[in-house]
């Protein structure tokens, strides 16, 4: 069985992995277009847009690092292999929305200030377009992979921020050419920014909770204890149970279980192991059993 699973999961890191590749050349091949785009028709809106798509590139080849990296066995000094550096990637990208951001409404916010500018709404629309093209083929790439997987679901933000500046930039650019009111350019930069504001904000809300050891949020630890009581023979007491992830996908769960005098030691910790995957979808357990009182208890005690 775990052979099995050890191989399902290599095989949707690798389609990860490649996924993650192909989106991050794509990215990084249009950005210095956009770049030469946003100078010569001196849009913010592409500029801003190809700064995004620079940060982008490195946060998907990031990306990509991470899921290459994951691939090594764990050794002696990490017991748990590299799979939560995929996580750290994905906290480091989400701050970097931040940043994103952050310079984005500066540079509106001091565009609209100087009052208005010529902009050439002609090849806003041009490079929109492209633009637009190429981050729905990286969007469509990472729909294919993991979408459970924070690492993606970080990379897949960034990537759609990039897709709403294409369409900020090509709304911008029509509107410029139709009306001529180039304040829409900066503008439309900033709700752009306010959408990756959000976006970012639940990437490092969840990553930051991973790293610090935090429980799933979907579980509540407080019910274990008494429905392991309930539902295993032999057991007395649950206690000291702690439950935290690796990742999104590799949850983890430790605790003690005081258990009668009559109890068969193997048959309680091998239930207690089924009923914790069945009930609670944790596959990785660790039990540690005691007769009467918990050793740890104990230890305060004569100390």
């Amino acid at each position: 069985m775990h052979g099995s699973h050890d191989h399902s999961q290599m095989q949707v890191h690798a389609n990860n992995e490649w996924r993650m590749g192909v989106a991050a050349l794509l990215t990084g091949s249009f950005m210095f277009v956009e770049l030469a785009g946003g100078i010569i028709a001196n849009s913010l809106a592409l500029i801003a847009d190809a700064g995004h798509m620079l940060t982008d590139f490195a946060s998907l080849t990031l990306a990509w690092f991470a899921f290459r990296l994951a691939r090594r066995p764990a050794d002696w000094k990490r017991t748990y292999g590299f799979d939560r550096f995929q996580v750290l990637v994905a906290f480091s990208n989400g701050l970097a929305l931040f940043a994103i951001a952050g310079w984005i409404i500066y540079e509106a916010i001091h565009r609209l200030s100087e009052g208005e500018a010529h902009v050439a709404g002609g090849i806003m629309v041009v490079v929109g377009i492209a633009g637009l093209l190429v981050n729905i083929a990286s969007f469509w790439m990472l729909r294919g992979a993991d979408r459970e997987n924070l690492n993606v679901r970080s990379a897949a933000i960034h990537v759609l921020g990039d897709l709403l500046g294409s369409v900020a930039a090509l709304i911008a650019g029509a509107v410029i050419m139709l009306t001529g009111w180039t304040p829409i350019d900066p503008l439309l930069s900033v709700l752009v920014a306010f959408i990756i504001l959000r976006s970012g904000w639940f990437v490092v809300a969840e990553s930051a909770h991973i790293l610090l050891e935090g429980a799933p949020a979907e579980l509540d630890t407080r019910d274990i204890a008494p429905d392991l009581t309930k539902n295993i023979p032999g057991v007395d007491d649950v206690h000291h149970v702690h439950v935290w992830s690796i990742t999104q996908s590799r949850r983890m769960v430790t605790l003690h279980a005081v258990i009668g005098d009559a109890a068969d030691i193997d048959t309680v910790v091998q239930a207690i192991k089924a009923r914790l995957k069945e009930k609670f979808h944790l596959d990785h357990a660790t039990v540690e059993v005691e007769r009467s009182a918990c050793a740890d208890e104990t230890k305060r005690a004569s100390a």
